[in-house]
């Protein structure tokens, strides 16, 4: 790679961690559980699955992808860069948003980020290492910046039509974006910085669980499979890709990953897993299926599934190996879609792996919107009682477009992060459905924007993982919205909205929420958002079995602020409802709607407030 200096050896790191920080593990001595499993006699004489070596040691974790520390330099590193509004050299005109100056940048950023995560009550730091190239400067894996010299714009220009940049001058504005954003890795290559390696060290600095993240599929570049900077070279080859992913009336570049029935695809992967788990102090493992979730051709046979399922066993045994050499867990999981059927369906037989002993836990999820009902219940019962269900929080709310009317802006999202009562509604509902923690994902991406007063709100992370804790906090709900740009289907649970009611209809919703306490003092309130052009005259709700009611208040705002956004834009009018906060119950609860006026309309969300 152009202008680098030497890397720090891995073993350099590693010395550096077990002379200088370790002494004390993070994880305790949990018993190492096998492919297989054991019983144990209780005193019922019942035998009894392995300890899991996940369950109540790793309760609130955190995932950050390769770009976790990148995407805000002025934040963790104010000292070396100052966000400005700049003009730009290539075009002579101010740059339309602000953007950071200054460097290089260093590992100080890597050490504060995660000192604040550790005071943000996170116990396990999950680090994704790679998209399509592995993001580090590996020695084994195509990385991402393997030939780039700095300045170079012709090595990003093949990534601009990616991003959607079809004139040229869309595609040097990209290219205006990008370099700068890239030029930060090479800072610590020219320093001779592992920023992977670094990250376990500041972990356990912090004395938090240091886990790694391995995307299986990504498809960041797949507009330009031979031309990305992005793509692995096997990407580029037709013959290693997929071909019967899609469907109806389109077909998308993102269905045509890498083909897993492949050899070579199976061999690329488990170098790069070797590589984290052999080369890295690492002490976890997540393979990452929902970025993207692509295996094997559809309809995957018996056999298909069997040899899958044998790969697992492979990479189990590389896990096994490192912990027998640490003498402790090194646990193994899925980031997967809840549609475990679907998954099954493309060679992922999750219910096996997990009744086999071959995972720990799976984390399930929506691809870019959290899910309000993610069906742990149902998950349980498939996979069994060993393995520990995550529940994820996805930093997008849903497809319900908001408005900050003091700059007259309005946002197709919302970003989770910057909501207390939102990040406590998800976390309590999933809680509640039996789920045994909290895994946090695109967290971050609420600051990346720099949007003013829109910001990550990192302290209300702590405890989020104890639902007595969250019990009898202010609270908001909501119901997953259907959108091309924020669901991948099939693996996406189906959305629950919009729902269009003609007269004399009504339709049934369920929300899972936690139940409050008696004395509490709260309230609830049901918000009902409606098509602002519809005429509404007579909108019944009913809550978990109530006599429905009429009597409403029309209304603008949000039950809560996000960040900035207060309100919903002209196209849409909520109508709240007020109910007993003791008819909420732990799990599943459920909101009727019916329409008993005589113009059909549409409900375009449901939001719940406790406060």
């Amino acid at each position: 790679m152009g202008g680098r200096k030497q890397l720090k050896s891995r073993r350099q790191f590693l010395r550096k961690t077990l002379l200088g920080i370790t002494g004390t593990s993070v994880l305790p001595n949990l018993a190492m559980a096998t492919s297989t499993g054991t019983t144990v006699p209780g005193k019922d004489k019942h035998p009894a699955v392995a300890p899991n070596p996940v369950a109540g040691t790793h309760r609130n974790l955190f995932n950050g992808d390769t770009c976790v520390y990148f995407y805000n330099p002025e934040l963790w590193l104010p000292e070396d860069f100052t966000l400005k509004t700049v003009t730009n050299a290539r075009t002579g005109k101010p740059n339309p948003k602000p953007t950071p100056e200054g460097g290089p940048f260093s590992a100080k950023a890597i050490h504060r980020y995660v000192a604040m995560l550790a005071g943000s009550g996170i116990d396990t730091f999950v680090i994704n290492a790679n998209a399509s190239r592995a993001w580090y400067p590996s020695r084994t894996m195509p990385s991402i910046l393997d030939g780039y010299q700095r300045g170079d714009r012709e090595f990003f220009r093949g990534h601009a039509v990616c991003v959607g940049a079809k004139k040229p001058e869309e595609e040097e504005a990209f290219i205006d974006s990008i370099m700068p954003f890239m030029n930060q890795y090479q800072d610590l290559i020219d320093a001779g910085v592992d920023w992977l390696a670094e990250t376990s060290i500041a972990c356990r600095e912090q004395k938090i669980a240091p886990w790694v993240s391995i995307r299986m599929n990504d498809m960041h570049g797949a507009t330009n499979a031979a031309g990305s900077f992005y793509n692995v070279p096997l990407l580029k080859q037709p013959g290693m890709r997929l071909k019967n992913y899609s469907y109806g009336l389109y077909n998308l570049p993102t269905r045509q990953g890498l083909n897993y029935e492949k050899q070579e695809v199976r061999d690329f992967m488990f170098a790069q897993i070797r590589e984290v788990v052999e080369d890295y102090d690492f002490e976890g493992l997540e393979l990452d299926w929902w970025r993207n979730p692509l295996c094997c051709e559809p309809n995957a046979s018996a056999q298909t599934l069997a040899m899958m399922t044998d790969w697992f066993r492979q990479i189990r045994a590389l896990t096994e190996r490192k912990a027998q050499k640490k003498g402790r867990p090194y646990p193994l999981g899925l980031h997967i879609p809840g549609r475990l059927g679907i998954l099954k369906s493309i060679g992922l037989d999750v219910a096996t792996l997990c009744q086999e002993g071959i995972i720990d836990f799976i984390s399930p999820s929506g691809f870019w919107c959290t899910t309000w009902d993610m069906p742990h219940d149902a998950l349980r019962q498939q996979v069994g009682n060993r393995v520990a269900i995550y529940g994820v929080i996805e930093d997008g709310v849903n497809n319900l477009p908001t408005m900050d009317p003091v700059r007259n802006q309005a946002l197709p999202m919302r970003y989770l992060s910057a909501s207390p009562e939102l990040m406590r509604a998800n976390a309590a509902g999933k809680l509640a459905m039996g789920a045994d923690g909290i895994e946090w994902f695109n967290f971050y991406s609420t600051d990346a924007p720099r949007i003013p007063g829109l910001r990550a709100d990192y302290p209300s992370m702590r405890n989020i993982d104890k639902l007595d804790f969250l019990r009898g906090q202010p609270k908001q709900y909501s119901v997953g919205i259907g959108g091309r740009n924020s669901n991948m289907i099939p693996y996406d649970l189906p959305a629950q909205l919009p729902v269009s009611l003609e007269f004399n209809a009504h339709h049934a919703f369920n929300v899972a929420m936690c139940a409050e306490p008696a004395s509490s003092g709260l309230e609830l309130t049901i918000q009902i958002i409606t098509n602002a052009a519809d005429d509404v005259t007579i909108l019944a709700v009913s809550f978990n079995g109530t006599w429905p009611q009429t009597k409403r208040n029309c209304v603008e705002k949000l039950l809560f602020p996000c960040g900035p956004l207060t309100q919903f834009t002209n196209q849409h009018v909520g109508y709240n409802y007020q109910f007993p906060v003791a008819l909420i119950r732990d799990g599943w609860n459920e909101i009727v709607v019916e329409n008993a006026g005589k113009q059909p309309i549409t409900v375009a969300c449901i939001e719940l407030g406790v406060a």
